[in-house]
């Protein structure tokens, strides 16, 4: 009788076992397949590397290339606008610390003297600033006036008289006494620009005027503090008028004390163009 081998196999197990072998070999194909082909993850991660240096690169000049600027007034940057500008916290807490004072800066000389910013930066910002028209004008004017301080002796606008005034082209008996009265509602004017406020007198009378009359001597002045002044208080100061002055206590009701005299600018018909002027007038 013949004896059976142990190791034969029936069809059956013969089929899985050639199965089982083509999956390994499949397995071990694709195993070396993979490893041979460079990994999406690391290309990936390669690209997200280079990414992130030129994240990186626009950060660190941020203040040159990934802001797109525009002409703005100095005196009026928030922390984000200064963030984005490249000033530092510190340079914008001196800056706001001035402001606070009801102080404006006029001049790109000015800023720097306040924020202590860098050379560098402010050659960057400073072709940006717009400063009031009624500062490039008084610039002017100072400048003028300096040349000519030797064959004209300038004179107190605080204490001239209308009759003085009248020596200027241009204002009559009219504006003169109007300049006087508008000095006396004021309790004397603070800067040469309030010249400009004065109802009914051209801007290029102001510049001659200016020529001949400055503010030489500031007044002292109580300042309104508007997170406690009543609406008739608010009143009395020549630039707010009464429906105003109400408009300026409903508003810090509604949204609480002021915290920057911009804020002001958030009432309808404030006028905004005299903030700088009204402003020293006031306090928080």
């Amino acid at each position: 009788m013949r004896k059976q081998s142990h190791f034969r196999f029936n069809k059956q197990e013969r089929s899985g076992i050639f199965f089982l072998l083509l999956i390994v070999i499949v397995l071990q194909g694709g195993y070396y397949y993979v490893k041979a082909k460079p990994s999406q993850t690391e290309t990936s991660f390669a690209l997200n590397t280079e990414e992130q240096d030129k994240i990186d690169s626009l950060r660190n000049h941020r203040s040159e290339a990934s802001v797109k600027m525009y002409p703005f007034n100095p005196n009026y940057l928030t922390d984000y606008k200064g963030y984005t500008l490249g000033l530092t916290t510190d340079e914008l807490d001196r800056l706001f610390a001035f402001r606070e004072q009801g102080r404006f800066v006029n001049s790109v000389n000015e800023f720097q003297a306040v924020t202590k910013v860098s050379d560098s930066l402010l050659g960057i910002l400073s072709p940006y600033f717009k400063f009031p028209d009624w500062v490039t004008k008084n610039q002017s004017i100072k400048n003028t006036a300096s040349k000519l301080k030797t064959a004209i002796k300038v004179k107190d606008l605080n204490t001239a008289s209308a009759e003085d005034l009248k020596s200027i082209y241009g204002i009559g008996e009219t504006l003169s006494n109007r300049i006087v009265k508008f000095r006396d509602r004021l309790g004397g004017f603070l800067v040469n620009e309030q010249l400009y406020d004065v109802y009914g007198l051209k801007p290029e009378v102001v510049e001659k005027a200016l020529l001949e009359f400055q503010v030489l001597d500031v007044p002292s002045i109580n300042k309104i503090n508007i997170n406690k002044a009543s609406a008739a208080e608010l009143s009395q100061l020549i630039y707010i008028s009464k429906s105003l002055a109400f408009d300026i206590v409903a508003y810090r009701d509604k949204e609480g004390a002021y915290q920057s005299f911009k804020e002001l600018s958030n009432i309808d018909k404030f006028p905004t163009e005299k903030l700088d002027r009204i402003a020293l007038y006031l306090s928080l």
